[in-house]
């Protein structure tokens, strides 16, 4: 491996066909832990425009989840154990982990990982129009980690949820040159 990464060749080499049973799994969801469900929900419905699918909640265990996704409200299953099935066969979800109190805990925050011990990065959602998109989110008040024409790769933008997560606002159709 040279310092530059892998060649397209080395990369293509350690990847190996999975065992035929992995043929119908998915990615289902990404956990972030939130400090404050109101203001995480708020974020992700009213800024991203994620539909709430459905939220557990474990007393004993003082947490709550709430998944989110891009559905429509229309066809989320009213039946609990149907809406429950459905859910979880979604694409692509965020899990929101609210443990209970950290919304009054002044010490408590969460690392998104671009700090050092780096880790965990960011999530990516994709957008018609990153140009438009970050204009409402400016209008919003939306905290930029980057801006779509700040640095080197022009026509995407970083921005942060309420916790400090990143969230990489990109357009299909512009990956192209970016990547190129």
């Amino acid at each position: 491996m040279s310092d530059q990464g892998l060649t397209d060749e080395a990369a293509a080499e350690a990847c190996k066909d999975g065992d035929p049973i992995t043929q119908d799994f998915m990615m289902q969801q990404t956990m972030l832990r939130v400090k404050d469900p109101v203001k995480s929900l708020d974020f992700y419905t009213r800024i991203l425009g994620m539909t709430l699918l459905q939220k557990f909640d474990f007393p004993s265990m003082r947490f709550s989840l709430y998944f989110l996704g891009y559905e429509d409200k229309k066809e989320i299953p009213a039946d609990k154990k149907d809406r429950t099935a459905w859910t979880f066969s979604r694409r692509a979800t965020i899990e929101l982990t609210h443990n209970w109190g950290s919304e009054t805990d002044d010490s408590q925050s969460y690392h998104n990982g671009n700090s050092d011990p780096r880790g965990f990065g960011h999530i990516g959602i994709a957008v018609p129009d990153v140009y438009a998109a970050c204009k409402l989110f400016e209008k919003q008040g939306v905290t930029f980690v980057k801006k779509p024409d700040d640095g080197k790769m022009k026509g995407l933008a970083f921005i942060q949820d309420p916790d400090g997560y990143w969230i990489e606002i990109l357009s299909p159709n512009n990956m192209v040159s970016i990547t190129s």
